[in-house]
């Protein structure tokens, strides 16, 4: 994929943040194929999500302060490809609103993921997760196995191996990179999450910087609370999982979040699963190398249940 391909697709999320957060306005890429938004009501909250085609359901879980725009290429791909593709903002993030910040932990995701579900009525799906999104995903597959037909890693997981050097040495410095105050912290959250970051225009990365400084004292809250499952996944959950679940492991070669050495790792844990290994990928597959990450996820979910 090209940097400006990349950036395209980061520009079209960024500018939508934006908006729902309330800074300056920026015009958004319209929608792809035919998605819709969708609203619902949800323990006290509004949940929000994408969806797109018809046919078997597949659930698509964002990580850490992201949203379901991330996802829009990939829903295109499996509308393509006959499934229904839903991306939720989950509860406190993108414009999901009115959730407890109690709600913001993973255990607490999981039981409203369950309530989602019930509310669209499904009864059996497919998950697909990155990062925080692929912890909650291991989490609700392993608490509800009859539910769970398909699981997928889109990126590295939480909760299965630590911090990457370049980011463990970032917070030794005192600099959060996934809340950057100024376009130097910016930059090296780009170049943390890609294999090939983009180059954002001046204007951009100013709102993008503006929105983290307004919002600096929700957005720490945030990563106090989803960092206390840091370890989630390598603390026996994934020993709950059946061990006939269809599952895919993808990983970015290049994520700097979570190294790929943690990929063959999760794989010996979870010997049943396929693993792929995207080159030039980083930490966000979906966004980075989406043609390749949708091959290997129709292939999954193409299979037997």
């Amino acid at each position: 994929m090209t940097r400006r391909s990349t950036f395209a697709r980061l520009a079209a999320v960024a500018a939508c943040t934006l908006a729902l957060l309330g800074a300056a306005p920026m015009r958004a890429a319209a929608p792809p194929c035919g998605i819709v938004a969708a609203q619902i009501p949800l323990a006290g909250g509004t949940l929000h999500f994408s969806r797109a085609g018809q046919g078997p359901a597949v659930l698509l879980l964002h990580g850490l302060f992201a949203q379901k725009e991330q996802w829009h290429d990939l829903a295109c791909a499996l509308s393509a490809a006959g499934f229904a593709a839903i991306a939720p903002d989950l509860p406190g993030f993108g414009r999901s609103d009115g959730f407890a910040v109690t709600d913001y932990a993973l255990d607490r995701q999981v039981a409203l993921l369950d309530g989602l579900a019930d509310a669209l009525g499904l009864a059996r799906f497919a998950l697909a997760g990155n990062s925080m999104g692929g912890a909650i995903a291991a989490l609700y597959a392993a608490r509800h196995p009859e539910r769970v037909g398909h699981l997928a890693f889109i990126g590295a997981p939480l909760g299965w191996v630590d911090w990457g050097p370049a980011l463990r040495q970032a917070i030794l410095e005192g600099v959060n990179p996934f809340i950057p105050v100024d376009r130097a912290q910016l930059a090296r959250e780009m170049d943390l999450l890609f294999a090939e970051p983009p180059a954002l225009p001046e204007a951009l990365a100013d709102q993008l910087v503006a929105d983290y400084r307004a919002r600096r004292d929700h957005y720490r809250q945030v990563w106090d609370i989803v960092g206390l499952f840091d370890r989630v996944l390598a603390d026996d959950a994934l020993a709950a999982l059946d061990q006939g679940l269809s599952l895919l492991i993808l990983w970015g070669e290049a994520d700097a979040i979570f190294p790929v050495a943690g990929a063959a790792s999760l794989h010996a844990r979870l010997p049943q699963g396929r693993l792929v290994v995207l080159p030039q990928s980083g930490h966000l597959p979906m966004l980075e190398r989406p043609a390749e990450t949708a091959a290997a996820l129709v292939e999954l979910l193409a299979g037997s249940d």
